[in-house]
C-alpha cells in the first residue's frame, strides 16, 4: 500500500451532514467539516403532534458540496486532489423518497419544491403508524413468513409502510411515483452521475432490514403479497430491484459534473452507502458478539456475528437479520431505541419553555442579552441535572420512567406506545426526574441485552459509539450499573463518519477487506466503564419494575387504541 492515499467518509445525521479525510495508512482525521441542514433548523416541512418529519433533497446536496470542499480548503497543502481515491456515505434510514424514472426526488421538479410528501421521510417519522399494523396483520395470511427476518413485526419507520402512507395520502405524488428510494442509495447515484433509475445500485443493507429483500426470497416479495395488501402497489416490485449490493463494493466513479464542483478526479470511486449506525459500528472496530451501540438522538444497536454460528437462528422483535449488512461475510444484527438522546432533549425543551417566553419578552436586559443568556442556561441544562442525578442516592421505589417517548423499535416494533414516569412526589425534583428518564433509556437498552441473549445470541459486551456516549459519563457508567456489563468507548467522535472512510478505502482496493481497513485505520478505545455491584443489585429490582410497568403501560395503550 502506497502512503499518501486519502478517503473521504460522509455521514449524513438527523441534524447535519459530516464529511472528512481520512489518511488510508492511519486513519488520521487531515480535515473535517460539518453542515447543518437550514431548512430542517427552521422546521419546514415537520409536524412533530403528528410525528410527521420529513427533509428536503436540497439539505442533503448542499451539504454535501459545502462539507467536501470545506474539507479539501482545510487540507490543501496536506492533501492533494488526485490523491483523494475513494468517497463512501452513510446516511439514516429508513429515510426513503418518491423518485421519477430518472431517479430524482420528486421535491427537486418545481412542482413539488413545497411538497412534504415529496421529500425524504425521515426515519424518526412515524405518520405510516395504520399501513404498517396492517403489514403486520397481511403477513400472517402468507408463507413463507416475509417478516421472519425483520424481527417479526413490521414497524412504521421502514420502507414499504411508508411508501404506501405516501401513496395513499398524496395523489399528485402517487401519479409522479416511479420508484421509492433510500437516502443511502441515493447520494452515491447522484455523485456518480446516475440518470436511470434501473442503474441505482441498491444496499443490501437497507433492503434486507427495512425492504424484506432476502436471499432466499429470490428477492422482495413477489408481487402479489403487496398487492393483495393495497393495489396501490401493484406492479410496485418491478420498479423497484432484485439485486442489492455490500458496502465494500463500488457504486460507479465521481461523475463529471461532481468532480468539477468539488475539485475532484473522475477516477474517484463511490462505495454503496449503507446506514449510519451500520457503518458506524466499523468505525468503532465492532467485534463477534459485541453488541456495538450508536448513541445519539436514537440508538442502533449492531452485532455481528459469523453466519455459519447463527444459522438457522432468528432473534424475534429485532430490526432484522441480515448478511454482509454491516461486515461482508458475517451476519449483521441490527436492534435500537426509538428515543434515547431525544429523551434528555424532550426533558431539557419542558425545562427551557418558561425561561424561553419569559427571557425573550423581558424589558431589564436587551433582546441581544436575553438570546445570549437563553443559549448559556440550555446548554448547560444537562450537563448540571447529569452532575445533581449523580449525587442521588439509588433507592429501589424512587422515581421511575418507560422510555416510549417515540414509540418502541426493539424488542418487539410498536410506534404506537408512550413514555411515562410513575412514583412522582411532591418532593420529586428536576435532576431526580432526569434521572429516571436516563435510567429508563439504561432499561431499555438492557431488554435488547437480555432478547439477544434469550433467543440464543450471547452479547459478551458493549462498544460505546456516538455523542452521548462520549460526552456523558454519568448516563455511561449508569448503562454498565444497569447492564451489570463493562462498557468500552471508543476514541473516535466519529466512527459513522470514519465507517463510511473504512468502505471508502475498500472500495479503492486500498485494502482487500474492510476488517484490514478497521485493523489499519481504527483509532482504539480510550475509556471503559466497569459496574459497581452495589448499584447493580439495585439496579436488576429496579428494571423489573421497569418491565412491570411497561407491561401495564402497552396494555393499556392498546386496548385504549381497539
Amino acid at each position: 500500500m502506497e502512503n499518501g492515499q486519502f478517503v473521504i467518509g460522509v455521514d449524513y445525521g438527523t441534524d447535519s451532514v459530516r464529511s472528512v479525510i481520512v489518511n488510508t495508512a492511519n486513519g488520521a482525521e487531515m480535515a473535517s467539516s460539518v453542515y447543518f441542514y437550514p431548512r430542517w433548523q427552521q422546521g419546514l416541512y415537520c409536524d412533530a403532534p403528528l410525528n410527521q418529519f420529513r427533509q428536503h433533497p436540497l439539505d442533503y446536496v448542499e451539504g454535501l458540496e459545502f462539507t467536501i470542499k470545506e474539507c479539501l480548503k482545510e487540507a490543501s497543502g496536506k492533501v492533494r486532489p488526485e490523491a483523494v481515491k475513494a468517497i463512501s456515505v452513510d446516511t439514516t434510514g429508513s429515510s426513503p423518497v418518491a423518485v421519477d424514472e430518472t431517479g430524482t426526488p420528486l421535491a427537486l421538479l418545481p412542482e413539488f419544491e413545497e411538497n412534504p410528501n415529496a421529500m425524504f421521510v425521515l426515519w424518526k417519522d412515524h405518520t405510516a403508524l395504520k399501513e404498517a399494523a396492517e403489514l403486520n396483520g397481511h403477513a400472517k395470511k402468507f408463507e413463507p413468513n416475509y417478516l421472519q427476518f425483520v424481527g417479526g413485526i413490521y414497524s412504521s419507520e421502514w420502507f414499504w409502510a411508508k411508501l404506501l402512507h405516501i401513496l395513499r395520502v398524496d395523489e399528485k405524488v402517487w401519479e409522479a411515483c416511479y420508484s421509492w428510494v433510500e437516502h443511502c442509495d441515493w447520494i452515491p447515484f447522484l455523485l456518480s452521475g446516475g440518470k436511470n433509475i434501473k442503474d441505482m445500485k441498491r444496499s443490501v443493507c437497507a433492503a434486507g432490514h427495512k425492504a424484506l429483500w432476502a436471499e432466499e426470497f429470490g428477492g422482495l416479495p413477489p408481487d402479489d403479497f403487496f398487492s393483495s395488501w393495497d393495489l396501490l402497489l401493484k406492479g410496485f416490485t418491478s420498479r423497484l430491484f432484485t439485486k442489492t449490493y455490500t458496502a465494500d463494493q463500488a457504486a460507479g466513479n465521481l461523475s463529471a459534473e461532481w468532480a468539477e464542483k468539488l475539485g475532484l478526479t473522475t477516477d474517484v470511486k463511490i462505495g454503496v452507502g449503507a446506514f449510519d449506525a451500520h457503518m458506524g459500528a466499523v468505525g468503532g472496530q465492532i467485534e463477534p458478539y459485541y453488541l456495538s451501540k450508536v448513541m445519539g438522538t436514537s440508538t442502533c444497536d449492531m452485532l455481528v456475528a459469523p453466519t455459519e454460528e447463527v444459522s438457522g437462528t432468528l432473534v424475534k422483535g429485532i430490526c432484522g437479520q441480515v448478511p454482509g449488512s454491516i461486515i461482508p461475510g458475517m451476519m449483521g444484527m441490527e436492534a435500537g431505541q426509538s428515543a434515547f438522546g431525544d429523551s434528555y432533549a424532550w426533558f431539557r425543551s419542558i425545562l427551557v419553555w418558561p425561561m424561553k417566553m419569559l427571557l425573550l419578552s423581558t424589558k431589564i436586559i436587551d433582546q441581544h442579552t436575553a438570546e445570549k443568556l437563553l443559549q448559556e442556561m440550555t446548554e448547560k441544562i444537562i450537563p448540571e441535572l447529569s452532575r445533581e442525578a449523580a449525587k442521588i442516592p439509588l433507592n429501589e421505589k424512587s422515581e421511575l420512567a418507560v422510555d416510549w417517548l417515540n414509540g418502541r423499535r426493539t424488542p418487539d416494533a410498536n410506534q404506537e406506545l408512550k413514555g411515562v414516569i410513575a412514583n412522582l412526589g411532591l418532593g420529586s425534583n428536576a435532576p431526580a426526574i432526569f434521572r429516571a428518564v436516563a435510567e429508563a433509556t439504561c432499561f431499555g437498552a438492557k431488554s435488547i441485552v437480555d432478547r439477544f441473549d434469550q433467543q440464543g445470541v450471547p452479547v459478551k459486551g458493549l462498544i460505546g459509539l456516538g455523542g452521548v456516549a462520549k460526552k456523558s459519563p454519568f448516563i455511561m457508567q449508569m448503562m454498565a450499573d444497569v447492564m451489570n456489563m463493562p462498557i468500552r468507548i471508543h476514541k473516535s467522535e466519529q466512527t459513522c463518519a470514519i465507517g463510511a472512510a473504512m468502505f471508502a478505502a475498500t472500495v479503492a482496493g486500498i485494502y482487500p477487506k474492510v476488517e484490514d481497513a478497521m485493523a489499519a485505520m481504527g483509532q482504539g478505545f480510550d475509556l471503559e466503564y466497569q459496574p459497581n455491584p452495589e448499584n447493580a443489585a439495585i439496579y436488576a429490582k429496579r428494571y423489573q419494575r421497569y418491565i412491570n410497568l411497561g407491561k401495564a403501560i402497552e396494555t393499556q395503550t392498546m386496548n385504549f387504541s381497539a
